[in-house]
């Protein structure tokens, strides 16, 4: 039975790529980068365990414990489990729930992240190879780990799933998942102001914060399986037993809950995945906008991003922004790190449009039987970005300055702000005709992750990056000289060069991608209907 998942999961991951040569490149790139990780941590691994094995110990004990609580918390609150086999399209099967969760978990690691796991853990082990039992206590280890990381994974996702389907239940969700993302700058500044309080060697202080992490996570769900060999490499048979009670227990504990909650899915499926039906209060966004056809368009777009969660999950990050980096910043006098929250908020914003046809789904079919038009199309998305954008980046910029108390500063940050956003907007506006990968449908969770999306999206995105880093160069370059020389004059060129140049790459990105878009309209919706 484990062996039909498997080669069903690879069938369908095969098709998938047969499908789009770009989603191919997608995870050969994809796999490459993996691979390159791979090798690095191994590598790392083997050199730090034949120099001090026991701090090395100490230090995947605690990378290892991210790594699986990684699994089990990015899956639900960024991109969602993998539905290529989605465990109610068995449901008619009459297969015994014990047979699909072990088809399901094995099939679970056929995947790019999964195989990289697969092969990290096992990495991992070879930093004891001159310890035999402590070698084969880190190989039982790293087998138990990876278990955890995907049964642990499933069974969160899956309990979690009925909440998902109500829209107020999801931004709760949301909101919860912010709360470690808000504690990693208080944690930083606690470590930092440890560092300077009560150590003074920094070894002597590496030693002893990786000791005392290890030591406490090493008793944990997460950290468990990977304490094993460092236990054992130390004598310590007792507490190498205990963290394998710890891992074991842990692991039936959430094969349980993924056995519970999967029986209750398939026995209670959801009824649909749409929203209630909700009362009519006026023409909302479109009494706001020109009747126009780029003002239809618009007021659509921003319609989604007021009520649609998978367009505000996207950018839900960027009130979090100024947030994180002010914590980080509390751990010395790294003040300037607030400056990039504008720029890097303006790239988010403009960035969050890169996929915007393939969020339409069945709805951009209007688009094609009405006759819209690629320049009414493109620059109807573009401007609730910009409109809602330049005054929020632009109090993030004289914010960000305010916090340095540099306000020479201002001219340069606030050009580069100006011109990121524009520059971002132009960039998605001409990518988004051209590169389309699958997302969550209208109704769905906005964390899950839809069939052969993996590929194709780290694709579309670094184009994307890259593309948006070479147009912005010069203005990066300008904001350099401007505060490192430093020089008040060349701030002031940056503020009237660099927000010219992000009109200019606007406007080009908006006509490309509206010549492609009328180019390309037949297979751009042929492409996305292949998404239902």
């Amino acid at each position: 039975m484990v062996a039909q998942f498997v080669r069903l999961k690879l069938t369908l991951l095969a098709n998938t790529l047969r499908r789009s040569v770009w989603q191919t490149i997608g995870v050969v790139v994809g796999g490459l980068y993996a691979l390159t990780i791979v090798g690095m941590l191994t590598f790392a691994a083997v050199a730090g365990g034949t120099t001090d094995a026991v701090l090395t110990g100490h230090v995947l004990t605690m990378a290892g414990a991210l790594l699986v609580l990684g699994w089990w918390l990015v899956p639900v609150f960024l991109y969602g489990v993998d539905a290529t086999l989605d465990p109610h399209r068995f449901a008619t099967y009459g297969i015994p729930r014990g047979r699909l969760l072990l088809g399901l978990g094995v099939a679970g690691v056929v995947s790019i992240p999964g195989l990289a796991t697969l092969l990290i853990v096992l990495g991992s082990a070879l930093a004891w190879w001159r310890s035999p039992a402590a070698l084969a206590a880190a190989l039982v280890g790293a087998v138990i780990a990876l278990a955890l990381c995907v049964v642990g994974s499933r069974a969160i996702t899956t309990a979690l799933s009925p909440l998902l389907e109500s829209r107020r239940s999801r931004e709760v969700l949301m909101i919860a998942a912010f709360v470690p993302i808000m504690l990693i700058g208080p944690l930083f500044s606690w470590l930092g102001q440890r560092a300077e309080s009560g150590i003074t060697l920094a070894a002597d202080g590496a030693r002893s914060i990786a000791a005392d992490g290890a030591g406490l996570l090493g008793w944990t769900p997460f950290g468990a399986p990977w304490g094993l060999a460092s236990a054992v490499h130390d004598g310590d048979w007792l507490g190498a037993l205990g963290r394998l009670v710890v891992a074991l227990g842990s692991l039936a504990l959430l094969a349980l809950w993924w056995d519970r909650t999967l029986a209750r899915s398939l026995e209670n499926p959801a009824k649909g995945g749409g929203t209630k039906s909700a009362r009519g209060k006026g023409l909302g966004v479109f009494d706001r906008l020109p009747a126009t056809p780029v003002g239809a368009v618009a007021a659509r777009a921003g319609t989604y991003w007021l009520r649609d969660p998978r367009y505000s999950s996207s950018i839900v990050v960027v009130p979090l922004l100024p947030v994180v980096l002010w914590f980080a910043t509390r751990a010395g006098d790294g003040a300037e790190l607030m400056l990039i929250v504008a720029p890097l908020t303006a790239w988010i914003l403009g960035f969050s449009i890169s996929n915007d046809i393939a969020y339409d789904h069945t709805a951009f079919a209007l688009h094609v039987a009405t006759g819209t038009t690629g320049k009414t199309d493109r620059w109807g998305r573009v401007i609730p970005v910009l409109a809602i954008g330049t005054p929020l980046v632009v109090a993030y910029a004289v914010g960000s300055v305010a916090v340095t108390g540099r306000w020479e500063w201002l001219p340069p940050i606030l050009g580069l702000t100006l011109g990121t956003l524009p520059a971002a907007s132009g960039i998605s506006s001409a990518v988004s005709a051209r590169w389309l990968y699958p997302v969550a449908k209208p109704g769905e969770s906005p964390f899950k992750q839809p069939q052969g999306a993996t590929g194709a999206t780290m694709l579309a995105q670094a184009v994307n990056s890259g593309l948006t880093l070479a147009v912005c160069a010069p203005a990066l370059v300008l904001t350099g000289f401007a505060l490192f020389l430093p020089s008040v004059p060349l701030g002031w060129v940056t503020l009237v060069v660099a927000p010219a140049l992000g009109v200019v790459v606007l406007v080009l990105g908006v006509r490309w991608g509206a010549a492609t878009y009328d180019r390309r309209t037949p297979e751009l919706l042929q492409r996305v209907l292949s998404y239902a």
